[in-house]
């Protein structure tokens, strides 16, 4: 017979408290992203931040610092970045459908959001949590222009012109090109679904040519 396992009731509780003292000791985000706005550094880990973002840190905001003092947090409303305005010509931005503040902060200017991201005008459709929450770039998106980020609409994608090769031709492929030139590194090999058509004088003058021996001379 299987011998049955004991429960250690004791050890197991122990877990438990171990567990929920760490979640309890765990730092909250205001304490681990506060930031000392004159010598740039974050009391809680001691590090500094990098010179290239100290003019963004005094000049843009983070996107609870925005939230804080908007009506219902600012859920429904859109939210860019400074550098997606940059970098993208697509619009790229967040619309906000729940936020969760972290109200043992000062100035509530912390805590996590949700919403549905849009990125180089492409819409996604699952709400997830917002990342980077911290950065100071985050702008608010004025109503009167909300409807042209909107209302934009993405290029199509364009069509597959090459697919990769079956595994096994693939493999004698990439062994034959091993073999004739193994000196440089061999390529991967793609297969284009169009076969490319140089057309020429040549090229018509025989389809010419091959009408005529078909159809023969008129009389």
């Amino acid at each position: 017979m299987v011998k049955k396992k004991r429960l250690r009731l004791i050890a197991e509780m122990a877990r438990k408290i171990r567990a929920y003292r760490e979640l309890k000791s765990r730092p909250r985000e205001s304490q681990k992203y506060a930031l000392d706005y004159e010598t740039m550094k974050r009391p809680f880990t001691g590090k500094m931040l990098p010179v290239l973002a100290w003019q963004d840190v005094r000049r843009e905001s983070r996107l609870f610092s925005l939230l804080a003092g908007m009506r219902l947090f600012g859920v429904g409303r859109l939210f860019t970045r400074k550098s997606w305005l940059e970098d993208h010509s697509e619009p790229s931005y967040w619309q906000i459908t729940k936020v969760k503040v972290d109200y043992t902060s000062e100035n509530m200017d912390h805590g996590k959001a949700w919403g549905i991201l849009t990125y180089k005008g492409k819409k996604e459709s699952e709400v997830k949590e917002v990342d980077k929450v911290m950065y100071h770039d985050w702008r608010l998106i004025p109503k009167d222009t909300e409807q042209q980020f909107k209302d934009f609409e993405p290029l199509p994608e364009p069509p597959v012109r090459y697919v990769a090769y079956p595994p096994l031709l693939r493999a004698m492929l990439l062994a034959q090109q091993k073999k004739v030139g193994s000196s440089r590194t061999a390529e991967e090999p793609i297969l284009p679904l169009k076969r490319d058509v140089l057309l020429n004088k040549d090229y018509f003058h025989t389809q010419e040519q091959e009408r005529q021996r078909k159809e023969g001379t008129a009389v």
